[in-house]
């Protein structure tokens, strides 16, 4: 390849995101503003909240707090990003902030994956081995298994992230994403990508097919142990302790398996709209996600409910 043809990334990138939707940018900037607050307040309080209230000092809310705050990590790492996109004419980002972007938003997302499946397996042992729960699930246990999962999403993040920007770039280095989303950066390179490639197959193995078969095995004997109660009141309570984080798994999965298995369409026109589509999707992927967390598990859950009642009882209390 001619090496005046390269381009170089101290120049930093363009992001198109929604460049050829002017209109839809300042709806959708209050839109993603509003769900980020949300985020933001969300995760805020259900951080303090499990804190705060003792009765939530167990394994479960632990990792809970774990990935309120991975959520508001991963948003924080992309939504002002987008935001300032959607108001700035040229969309551009420095290459060291895409560097940073890059590995923050990788890191989120193969922790939180892996985070997902240490509470199925806090729900599994709860539920099909209470007794030994207490031994099983100690804090010289869980502790670890929660760093274990940042230090697995961060040691990815560090390949992947240096994999893809030791490359020589192409022409405008025009990205077109609202973030420097990998597979949109890669598309740039001028040399082989086939290690890269790999690379992410063996991730996505790791952090994606594996969490999930933990998850679905581990979730076939919660409810083959479900159904062996005898009581319907008892069936009913041990499933309300394992529903929120189903319903968090089924649309952090759900979202991702919608994003990337779908059909790619050949006609152009087509292939525009999808575009557009792939992007909305993409976007609402970072952002609904997070939001959603919080919501489920108060709405879900009880316990959380009740922390959260005590707490604006207390401030009242002290006004």
């Amino acid at each position: 390849m001619n090496r005046s043809n390269e381009a170089s990334p101290m120049l930093g990138f363009i992001l198109l995101g929604l460049s050829a939707h002017p209109k839809l940018e300042k709806t959708f900037f209050v839109l993603i503003l509003l769900m980020y607050l949300v985020i933001l307040l969300g995760n805020g309080v259900l951080i303090l909240v499990t804190i705060l209230d003792s009765r939530l000092d167990t394994p479960m809310y632990f990792f809970l707090r774990n990935l309120s705050f991975l959520d508001i990590c991963y948003t924080t790492s992309s939504v002002p990003l987008i935001l300032d996109s959607f108001l700035t004419p040229r969309k551009t980002i420095s290459f060291s902030a895409c560097v940073v972007q890059m590995f923050l938003s990788f890191a989120m997302g193969a922790t939180e994956c892996v985070l997902l499946s240490l509470m199925a397996f806090d729900r599994y042992v709860a539920i099909c081995n209470p007794l030994r729960y207490p031994v099983v699930m100690s804090k010289a246990a869980y502790v670890p298994m929660a760093v274990g999962s940042w230090t697995a999403g961060i040691t990815n993040s560090v390949v992947q992230t240096s994999l893809a920007m030791r490359l020589p770039f192409c022409g405008d280095n025009v990205i077109n994403h609202f973030t420097c989303e990998i597979l949109a950066v890669l598309k740039l390179a001028c040399a082989d990508i086939s290690i890269n490639v790999i690379s992410m197959v063996v991730a996505n193995m790791i952090f994606l097919a594996l969490p999930v078969l933990f998850i679905f095995v581990s979730y076939v004997f919660i409810i083959a142990t479900i159904l062996r109660i005898p009581s319907a009141e008892g069936r009913r309570k041990a499933f309300s302790t394992c529903s929120a984080h189903l319903t968090v798994v089924i649309v952090f999965y759900g979202t991702i398996l919608f994003m990337y298995g779908k059909p790619k369409s050949k006609d152009l026109l087509r292939a525009d709209k999808q575009d557009l589509a792939d992007k909305l999707i993409s976007l609402f992927y970072g952002v609904v996600t997070p939001m959603l967390n919080p919501i489920i598990y108060s709405l879900r859950n009880k316990d959380v409910k009740a922390a959260v009642r005590n707490l604006v009882a207390q401030k009242h209390l002290t006004e």
